[in-house]
């Protein structure tokens, strides 16, 4: 089944606009000059968004932290041989939170696409199947000769 219109919009904003997470390092993608020149991005567009995408920040923010907070909980619950019934209410509380979560930053996305005209949010997509494309092709030089994962590969691992 293809993924309808709305929810590669959705995709491709979220993958423009996280590095490894939503938290670590922001790819601000409507900052940059490839993204401004591709998509024709005026200033007042791009003010607007980054305007979203700081009234929503910090609550997500503090909401994968609280999600963070209550998985760890329920990691030692689960150490500890809880009883069923206390991880079965802690698992609640994560995917509460959770879900939480995953409405903020799909309102946030809903507000920064409604930002764009029909031609740019064409745009995006193009942008994001090239950005999949590239993931793909990173993903492929990761796998050993002898065709095994090497999931570390071109990773910086501490020793």
């Amino acid at each position: 089944m293809m993924p309808s219109l709305y929810q590669r919009i959705l995709a491709v904003a979220f993958a423009l606009l996280v590095s490894d997470t939503v938290f670590a390092q922001p790819l601000q993608w409507w900052k940059t000059e490839p993204a401004r020149t591709e998509l024709a991005l005026t200033s007042e567009q791009s003010t607007e968004i980054e305007g979203i995408f700081q009234d929503a920040i910090v609550q997500l923010r503090q909401q994968k932290s609280e999600l963070d907070r209550l998985e760890g909980k329920l990691s030692r619950l689960i150490e500890m041989n809880a009883d069923e019934a206390q991880v079965a209410r802690q698992i609640d509380r994560v995917e509460l939170v959770r879900s939480s979560l995953n409405k903020t930053r799909t309102i946030m996305l809903l507000h920064m696409r409604q930002v764009l005209t029909a031609d740019q949010r064409l745009k995006l997509n193009a942008m994001h199947d090239r950005w999949e494309r590239q993931q793909r092709d990173k993903d492929k030089q990761r796998v050993a000769p002898d065709g095994s994962s090497r999931p570390d590969a071109g990773r910086n691992r501490p020793n």
